[in-house]
């Protein structure tokens, strides 16, 4: 699209969440989880049943977020925090350049913390973060949440003072009033935010919220909500013991896979679903302040999240590895109303526009440049996704690839939407999942006779993505084991030294 000028520009809101699964939304047919509010906005738009994080968790996932490049080009390969943010062209910083009002509040997971990335203000919340609290004698430098927290406590208060881990799956009910959870707090801000915008410039507001992502702390009516709820019991691939039983014989040769007890389980799951229905609940409150200040009708409105939890899947939990629970995220697009027919395809009332095309991380900042009508830098490597939205089986990118460092190694994955190989570069493992027939990739067919010609496929392709690299994974012909990478390819490392 052409850039406009002043009055024309719409508005652009991206809610950006943290750990959310791609598959928990009513929308996506999860059984379980209550969202009516996201549900009833998607059913407006078009979602994209199959965006990925190419890098899933928070700190690489969030660079291809922001610069609209591949972990390749950014550099960020694993999860490593101090890594200083250098790039000269950002999400923020082009609305920026082109006169938007630009605000993030909320999670930014950056280095140094203050770094704005293009923003023109910023209100932090990145939770709790063990590398800021090593590093800052007052954590109030990094994070504006925590100061507005004490000053309504009226005490020296941490907002993780009921120990609760950030990265466990105990479960715990917010100790304090439900206004002062950070997820209230992250959408009393964005109103603010509306309230004392200049409202002779368009803007684009970011709501990074923490949540779901550890400590399952909802408010307690949220966890009861689910607490007696039948779940189904977490998919598990015929592969998953043997591949776990190898990781725990890593750190001690008589360990077993560790699975959690369901009691236990049961319960983690009914503190992460509630998180999810407590967001939707903020969101809904943002959306109504929205249209009450009249923005509504000339906003668009994006939906997605860094990477998801594995919640249980194949005995696993967290992120970083390529499998669905992880790798997968939620996106859907919501238009103004007076574009809907003009950038959607015709559908039926009530129900949104579905597309299975392979989308990543970093399509998100060409479409919302696309969306607000500004050039898309030449540099990007991500593809708006505005066409998909109005003609959604149109040809696309034939896959996402993805790598992560893990304790198994580095990961790679390929997917088409349909099917899924995954390459263990330390110890040359391949698997294959028909995602079609098989969406929670219980049966890796990587060693049927009848998958070997599509198996020999991807691994083509998978040395096609990874020739040239440093790290010696393939000599150009075939891939190579690696028993190690850096989580910040040596690109990016020169840059910190230069």
């Amino acid at each position: 699209m052409q850039p406009r000028d002043g009055a024309d520009q719409p508005n652009v809101v991206l809610i950006f969440v943290d750990q959310w699964r791609g598959d928990c939304l009513g929308v996506m047919g999860h059984p379980v989880v209550e969202t009516p509010y996201l549900d009833e906005m998607a059913s407006r738009g078009a979602v994209f049943r199959r965006c990925y994080a190419a890098t899933p968790s928070c700190v690489p996932a969030r660079a291809s977020l922001h610069t609209g490049l591949t972990p390749r080009s950014h550099g960020r390969v694993g999860y490593r925090d101090g890594v200083p943010w250098n790039y000269d062209t950002t999400l923020a910083g082009e609305f920026t350049r082109h006169g938007y009002q630009t605000e993030c509040v909320g999670k930014m997971h950056v280095y140094p913390e203050r770094t704005q990335l293009g923003f023109q203000h910023v209100q932090l919340h990145d939770g709790y973060l063990h590398f800021a609290r090593k590093q800052q004698p007052n954590l109030e430098d990094v994070d504006d949440y925590l100061p507005w927290l004490r000053q309504r406590v009226g005490h020296d208060f941490d907002y993780a003072e009921h120990g609760m881990s950030c990265n466990g799956y105990t479960v715990r009910p917010w100790p304090l009033d439900e206004h002062f959870h950070p997820t209230n707090w992250l959408a009393g801000q964005s109103i603010d935010f509306l309230r004392r915008r200049d409202p002779r410039k368009p803007f684009f507001l970011m709501m990074s919220f923490h949540r779901p992502h550890p400590p399952l702390d909802p408010p307690d009516w949220a966890i009861q909500q689910y607490l007696d709820v039948h779940m189904p019991d977490p998919p598990v691939g015929d592969w998953a013991d043997g591949m776990l039983a190898d990781r725990y014989r890593e750190y001690d040769p008589s360990a077993g896979p560790k699975q959690m007890p369901p009691r236990r389980l049961q319960r983690a799951r009914a503190g992460y679903y509630g998180h999810l229905t407590h967001i939707d609940h903020q969101i809904r409150r943002f959306i109504e302040a929205l249209n009450d200040y009249g923005m509504g009708e000339n906003t668009w409105i994006v939906f997605t999240a860094d990477h998801g939890d594995l919640l249980g899947d194949h005995h696993m939990f967290a992120k970083s590895m390529p499998y669905e629970g992880s790798a997968r995220v939620p996106l859907f697009i919501l238009p103004p109303p007076g574009n809907r027919e003009a950038v959607l395809a015709p559908g039926k009332p009530g129900q949104p526009i579905y597309c299975d095309a392979p989308i990543e991380l970093r399509d998100i900042m060409p479409t919302l440049l696309d969306a607000a009508h500004l050039p898309i830098p030449d540099s990007l490597e991500g593809r708006s996704v505005l066409p998909l939205m109005r003609a959604p089986a149109s040809e696309w990118r034939r896959y996402v690839h993805g790598e992560h460092t893990t304790v198994f190694g580095s990961v790679h994955y390929l997917t088409d939407g349909q099917r899924k190989y995954v390459w263990f570069a330390r110890t040359g493992r391949e698997q294959l999942f028909d995602l079609a027939a098989d969406p929670t990739e219980t049966r890796d067919v990587s060693g049927l006779p009848a998958w070997q010609d599509e198996l020999a496929t991807f691994r083509q392709a998978m040395v096609h993505e990874l020739t040239d690299r440093e790290e010696g994974f393939t000599d150009g012909r075939q891939l190579q084991r690696v028993e190690h990478v850096d989580p910040v390819r040596p690109h990016l490392r020169a840059s910190l030294r230069s």
